[in-house]
């Protein structure tokens, strides 16, 4: 039986962390694990997520709560109540509401302080990793057997009923994704038309019926060249001297988005390399059946610019393919003949030493997962036996996680901005003294989590920012900055600052918070927004070269609703306790960012939200920004525009609900079932933060109601679609905001509308 470990390193002496492995959690398999009662309980989980997979796509992230539950012998004690039509909330039932959700929520918490839970969605993660240790020959010790009968299982139960896999759980089917997944199957050892349901044998002809893997993304072209299943001349060049171009070009590495950075860096050493993994019976196998025709006649030449219509969301223009087949034509011979060939050796080195520098500052866990394959197949190239490959296998259950619906490899982990928000959801509902040891353990959580230090060496040398003072969106360990993260972070622990010590702990060191200004103020940017990881600046035009076919705006960094808004609410806060530190940058800082969110709403008085769906998520975060600096309803035509949109969106069930598709149509579009409770939540905090109690409580009541009546009678609230989204295009599954807006928003709705009638 499956169970989940917290903050544990064990002996491994290829392991190690900044924090003593604060934030940790990895899943172990013990066969001796669990009652009969117990596993039947996992077993009826996955039998319910079986039947209802098509209807409920994302999973509830059941069993780790199973088990958290259990050890600590949680009972919902508080009985449930529903609102009848034409009744009105009152105050004790909404409180009783609350309580159930705190209890429930409190109880879930690990012991280092953070809530466990999935961040995954994207059907891309696994398999790259199973084709990394398959090459390297380490399936088998990394992958034991129930390791791969639980990705086997999240195959099958997230494939589509058309036999594809979609770029995420609730997308269309796509070339890329499953032509990924089918050979993932095969090397997990099924049959051509194995697997469940005659999984192989329906994915299989979905590739041969939309044109065969001639037709997968540059991604999928760059794995199958990797895995010998494409010839290195079907992919477009990706040449390793661009990490060693001159720093005043406008296309240096430098000016790049981090993660598009970190994933083009160790693919242009396998590039470079022209590496190939051992051809393997299994390989040539594959290689009949992918393609339409016999391997040896295929003129790789003309794939390079293939991409199957239903993976094509950024269509190339012609100067991009111009600037391709150059390289392709001109550069690529010149640079691997002599003495050409000496400048590709310097550079192959130049690139690996990035490559040893991001993993050493990211202990080996890397910037995400799509990196973490990559460079870990790196390191083996680089030297089979070498200490980087053994570290890097060290970390790699940090990004597996199990659920009802089998194994998946997430993001990296949403620890600590689940925890962020988690905390501040507890400290609205004003149940303090019920929860004092619940808020100890998470400030705890926080402050351990807190990057301590700036990267390692001349950082700037390597394209690196200051991190001193930041929060990650994981852990300490995980090492990368992110401004929102470092917002939230901030907000909980100055938040925690103005309350007992003997109930919340001892505060943290102003020189901390500090470091934590310090880090905000560096990534505004001249437009007044701020970025997510890095100071943004590049040039616009640069995103014309973006070589992926399924993201958009991924070449350079941008600044965001999101990070400008939690920003905003965490430097009025800090300067509402410390008023004289920085206190004109602060202020021209809030002028600033007032006006980039003003300047960049919608037509229809929404804002664009870049890692929730929509325009509802963005809309909510964009007026509490607002709310923070000032603004009113009565004082701000924005703040009006914002509530307008709210308003008429409410749907007829008196909840919101957006579909995921808003984010890649940038349009608001309604989802068909009804309304989600999760933007239900998102949009009642953001009517809260412009008082429209004041005007008009009605959408209020209607939506609380709703809410009220969905929670489940362990306190639970239950799983509906996905909330996630990076990219535009790729959406994410977060289990835990189903538990945290819902409770979050009732918390707002008792304090403000129900105390004030």
């Amino acid at each position: 039986m499956w169970r989940l470990k917290i903050a544990e390193g064990g002996n491994n002496p290829y392991l190690y962390s900044t924090n003593n492995f604060v934030g940790r959690q990895i899943w172990e398999f013990d066969p001796n694990y669990g009652s009969p009662e117990e596993r039947a309980e996992v077993e009826q989980a996955r039998d319910h997520f079986w039947k209802h997979r098509h209807e409920v796509k994302p999973n509830s992230d059941l069993l780790w709560r199973m088990q958290f539950l259990r050890e600590k012998q949680f009972e919902q004690t508080i009985p449930q109540v529903k609102i009848e039509d034409g009744e009105e909330i009152s105050y004790e039932k909404a409180t009783t509401t609350l309580k159930r959700a705190v209890n429930f929520f409190a109880a879930l918490q690990a012991d280092d302080g953070h809530w466990p839970a999935e961040i995954a969605g994207p059907q891309y993660f696994m398999q790259p990793l199973v084709m990394c240790v398959y090459i390297t020959g380490h399936l088998n010790s990394v992958f034991p057997p129930e390791y791969q009968k639980e990705i086997l299982r999240s195959l099958y139960a997230h494939q589509n009923e058309d036999g594809g896999w979609g770029f995420h759980i609730e997308g269309h089917s796509t070339m890329f994704c499953t032509a990924l997944s089918y050979i993932c199957m095969r090397l997990l050892g099924e049959g051509p038309d194995g697997g469940l349901n005659g999984a192989c044998t329906k994915a299989r002809k979905w590739i041969l019926d939309h044109g065969s893997v001639t037709y997968i993304p540059s991604w999928g072209k760059t794995w199958l060249s990797i895995l010998g299943l494409c010839e290195w001349a079907g992919s477009n060049p990706m040449p390793p001297e661009f990490w060693i171009l001159p720093s005043f070009l406008p296309m240096h590495p430098a000016k790049m988005w981090c993660y598009c950075r970190m994933v083009y860096m160790p693919m242009s050493y396998l590039y470079g390399k022209r590496f190939v993994g051992p051809i393997t019976p299994l390989i040539l196998q594959l290689r009949e059946e992918l393609y339409a025709q016999p391997y040896e006649e295929i003129k790789w030449r003309s794939i390079r610019h293939l991409c199957a219509k239903e993976d094509l969301y950024y269509p190339h223009p012609l100067l991009q393919d111009l600037m391709w087949d150059s390289l392709y034509i001109l550069t690529e011979p010149l640079l691997n003949r002599w003495p050409f060939n000496k400048l590709r050796e310097r550079a192959l080195q130049t690139t690996m030493r990035h490559i040893h520098y991001e993993d050493e500052n990211s202990r080996y866990i890397t910037i995400g997962c799509v990196e973490k394959s990559l460079c870990m197949l790196a390191c083996w190239v680089e030297d089979p036996d070498g200490v980087c490959y053994k570290k890097h296998l060290a970390r790699v259950p940090d990004y597996l996680w199990v659920a009802e619906d089998g194994m998946k490899m997430q993001s990296f982990g949403s620890q600590e901005w689940d925890a962020g928000f988690g905390i501040q959801a507890l400290l609205a509902s004003g149940f303090t003294d019920e929860i004092g040891p619940t808020l100890k353990k998470g400030h705890e959580f926080i402050k351990a989590s807190q990057v301590k230090d700036n990267p390692s060496g001349d950082f700037k040398s390597m394209y690196r920012h200051i991190s001193k003072g930041s929060w990650t969106f994981s852990d300490q360990d995980h090492g990368w900055q992110v401004s929102d993260c470092t917002a939230e972070g901030l907000k909980c622990c100055l938040l925690l600052s103005t309350m007992p010590p003997e109930i919340v702990g001892e505060k943290m060191n102003p020189e901390q918070l500090y470091d934590a200004v310090n880090v905000i103020l560096s990534l505004q940017s001249k437009n007044g927004g701020l970025a997510a990881w890095e100071p943004a600046g590049a040039s616009d035009w640069l995103e014309i070269l973006n070589p992926t076919e399924f993201f958009a705006d991924i070449v350079i960094e941008h600044e965001y609703v999101e990070c400008t808004a939690s920003a905003m609410q965490a430097l009025v806060l800090f300067k509402k306790l410390y008023l004289m530190h920085r206190r004109k940058e602060i202020e021209n800082f809030l002028i600033g960012a007032s006006g980039y969110l003003e300047k960049i709403q919608m037509q229809d008085g929404s804002w664009y939200g870049n890692w929730g769906i929509c325009f509802t998520y963005g809309t909510w975060f964009a007026l509490g920004g607002l709310a923070a600096a000032g603004k009113t309803y009565e004082n701000c035509l924005a703040v009006q525009k914002g509530v307008k949109f709210l308003l008429e969106t409410q749907m007829e069930d008196s909840g919101w609900g957006e579909s995921y598709k808003s984010c890649p149509e940038k349009k608001y579009i309604p989802l068909e079932r009804g309304s989600n409770l999760v933007h239900t939540a998102w949009a009642m905090m953001g009517l809260i933060h412009a008082r429209q109690m004041e005007r008009d409580a009605t959408p209020l009541h209607k939506a609380a109601r709703l809410l009220i009546n969905l929670q489940l009678e362990n306190g639970d609230f239950p799983q509906q679609e996905i909330t996630g989204v990076f990219m535009k295009n790729c959406m994410l599954h977060y289990p835990l905001y189903k538990n945290i807006y819902p409770m979050w928003a009732l918390a707002e709705y008792r304090k403000h509308v129900l105390m004030q009638l």
